[in-house]
């Protein structure tokens, strides 16, 4: 046994782990990222309106009321209302709803493809890496939203529509970013001993490939969500989208925005801010996500 003089020198020397509690790190990721924070404040705050919707409103979002059509804002309605006399703030908080059900079940089912596909096509290599790629090509040669309108004109309009027309296109982004991270992840050693060892492709693909690809893949989702939310707005404003009478802010700027925009301004200019808002701080949470997830842009 070492002397006690010894058990005392060493005790001084070796400093005790430091725990920092979850809202000092909360606080540090604030002070290092301040719009990705932002942006995360954002998102939290849309999800929580649009999971208590029923307890933050007092109005029926789809019920008409002619006696108080194109009141302005005032204390009674807050935002106003429109010209089928449903309050505009209750509308605009339901339609978070939809935003938020349309962007993350397009952004999931974009990402979560493009992500097999991806990792699939790296692996395989060969004519099936060659003939994919060329598929995707074809989709990514047409923009976002021309893909989109032609596929939902093709289904026709409605939700469930509305997101496999906004899913597609998505496929392919992820499905190129994934490739290009997977390809590096193909050449790595312990890959080769895996496929030496007798392993299946599946397990290779799923236990060695797919949880290193997984920082680029929830970047991608992550900014899909801002793109869904506006794609569907898009939709929704041309007709092809959400229909009536379910809120959604691109189909509330469709509804008489523009006939009322001198008279009543409101109806336009509210679903519009909630439409940025939401955009812009998906976007900031996307990128917040992406330098701290990188680690050639992480802060040492």
């Amino acid at each position: 046994m070492a002397p006690e003089g010894e058990l005392k020198f060493q005790s001084v020397l070796e400093e005790p782990e430091v725990q920092i509690p979850w809202a000092q790190r909360m606080l540090k990721h604030a002070r290092n990222h301040p719009l990705g924070s932002f942006g995360a404040g954002i998102v939290i705050a849309m999800t929580f309106l649009a999971i208590f919707a029923e307890s933050l409103t007092v109005y029926d979002p789809v019920l008409n009321d002619f006696e108080v059509m194109l009141t302005a804002p005032g204390d009674k309605f807050f935002f106003g209302t429109d010209q089928f006399g449903r309050d505009v703030l209750t509308r605009i908080i339901y339609g978070s709803r939809t935003a938020l059900f349309v962007g993350l079940t397009a952004a999931f089912f974009g990402s979560v493809i493009g992500l097999v596909l991806g990792v699939a096509s790296a692996y395989f290599g060969g004519r099936f890496d060659l003939l994919l790629q060329r598929v995707m090509d074809v989709f990514m040669a047409f923009p976002l939203i021309i893909m989109a309108l032609a596929i939902v004109s093709t289904l026709g309009p409605g939700t469930e529509n509305v997101i496999i027309a906004i899913t597609i296109p998505f496929i392919p982004q992820c499905a190129r970013v994934v490739r290009s991270n997977a390809l590096a992840i193909r050449e790595i050693p312990y890959v080769d001993a895996a496929r030496a060892l007798g392993f299946s492709h599946s397990r290779i693909i799923l236990r060695h490939m797919v949880p290193n690809v997984i920082a680029p893949f929830l970047i991608m989702a992550s900014t899909f969500v801002g793109h869904a939310i506006l794609l569907e707005a898009s939709l929704s404003y041309l007709g092809l989208g959400v229909q009536e009478p379910t809120p959604a802010w691109g189909l509330m700027l469709q509804g008489g925005a523009e006939e009322y925009a001198e008279s009543a301004p409101w109806m336009a200019i509210w679903p519009g801010v909630a439409i940025s808002l939401a955009v812009f701080g998906f976007n900031l949470f996307g990128d917040a996500l992406r330098d701290i997830l990188d680690p050639k842009l992480r802060s040492l």
